[in-house]
């Protein structure tokens, strides 16, 4: 431990100053931020952010098109209808009655499945012939 302390605090000729390595993260730090702060200052980040805006707004106003061409189209009729069918049916437990029943007569089916499994064959009659 005393070593250590001995190195630290008493550099080597070869090692620069611990306050020379400390200047240079300094300026480290200031030359990112600089850097950083040009970047998103430039005229091609303002143009890219600029086109970018222009084409989620388009997309946007397509998506909201199609959405409604949809609503009104013969299938989004139907879909529409059949949504609200399945409203009803949740709404009423037709649907919870149902799903119970079917998750009840699979589990059955897999403990049947087990217990089958977990029962030992039936031992073959031994050979005569011998």
């Amino acid at each position: 431990m005393d070593d250590q302390n001995q190195t630290s605090s008493n550099p080597s000729p070869n090692e620069p100053p611990a306050n020379d390595i400390l200047t240079e993260l300094r300026e480290l730090g200031k030359n990112l931020q600089a850097l950083l702060r040009s970047s998103w200052e430039s005229e091609e980040r303002k143009k890219v952010q600029s086109e970018l805006q222009v084409g989620l707004n388009d997309l946007g106003k397509s998506l909201s098109q199609a959405a409604s061409e949809f609503s009104e189209s013969p299938t989004g009729q139907t879909l529409k209808a059949d949504l609200a069918d399945l409203q009803e049916r949740i709404r009423s437990g037709e649907v919870e009655t149902k799903v119970r029943s079917e998750v009840l007569g699979a589990l059955r089916a897999a403990n049947e499945g087990l217990k089958k499994a977990g029962q030992k064959p039936p031992q073959p009659p031994p050979d005569q012939s011998l």
